[in-house]
């Protein structure tokens, strides 16, 4: 009992080092960026701004929001730089106890995970947020005047990102649904037709309502579900038992 107590201690040690490390990291990210986290923010901000009428802004109601919203923006980024050695830190937490197969499996999963991500988010800020955008600017009724608070844009924009982020996970979902034999190809292929009618309900349900925004949704998700069929088919795998 002792020794499997040194264990359990030592693994929690363990965790809370690379925990440590791996907010430190974090924090040195966020310290340099500091200085350029008003940039940052109208960097985020530039979608929405180029579409506003001509001399309009945006608004800040809460005191302390022109500081605390560009720190918010800039701890993101912070974290989305160091999210490679955050990264790390786990896998070397837990590869000890992975066989072999399931390493060679975790690696290219986490790291296609992460780009995968990485895609959504950049879609959504260089092709929906100007569609959607330039679709409130014109649905916007004369004389008012369109201007939103920047802890509400963040909000939107945050929960945009995951919603978009998480979309351009549907191949790796896919891949490991089949290759953990807890879904089979050929019920993947039969489930189409309900995928693609909820892949255009949740762009009804997360974006703006117009037919452009909820398509630029729906369509890549769908086209993704794909992607993860065709994936699993070539990498050996039917119902999650290699070939």
């Amino acid at each position: 009992m002792s020794q499997l107590e040194e264990s359990f201690l030592g693994h929690l040690f363990e965790l809370r080092d690379r925990l440590i490390r791996s907010l430190l990291s974090v924090g040195l990210v966020f310290i340099c960026l500091f200085p350029w986290a008003k940039d940052l923010y109208s960097l985020l901000a530039q979608p929405l701004l180029a579409s506003l009428p001509q001399g309009g802004q945006m608004i800040a109601t809460d005191v302390i929001g022109v500081f605390m919203v560009p720190m918010k923006v800039t701890l993101m980024v912070a974290f989305l730089i160091a999210l490679p050695f955050v990264l790390y830190q786990a896998w070397a937490f837990v590869a000890p106890g992975l066989y072999s197969h399931e390493k060679r499996l975790a690696v290219p999963l986490v790291a296609s995970s992460v780009i995968l991500f990485f895609v959504g988010m950049s879609f959504a800020y260089l092709f929906v947020f100007p569609t959607v955008f330039g679709f409130m600017a014109k649905v916007a009724p004369d004389g008012v005047a369109w201007m939103t608070d920047i802890e509400k844009y963040l909000s939107f924009v945050m929960g945009t990102f995951m919603a978009f982020g998480m979309t351009f996970e549907m191949p790796v979902i896919v891949i490991v649904l089949v290759r953990m034999n807890i879904v089979g190809l050929a019920t993947l292929k039969e489930c189409r037709s309900y995928v693609i009618v909820g892949a255009f309900v949740l762009g009804a349900i997360l974006t703006p309502p117009d037919v452009i925004s909820q398509l630029m949704l729906a369509i890549p998700l769908w086209l993704l579900y794909e992607l993860g069929m065709l994936v699993a088919r070539f990498t050996g795998c039917e119902g999650g038992v290699a070939t």
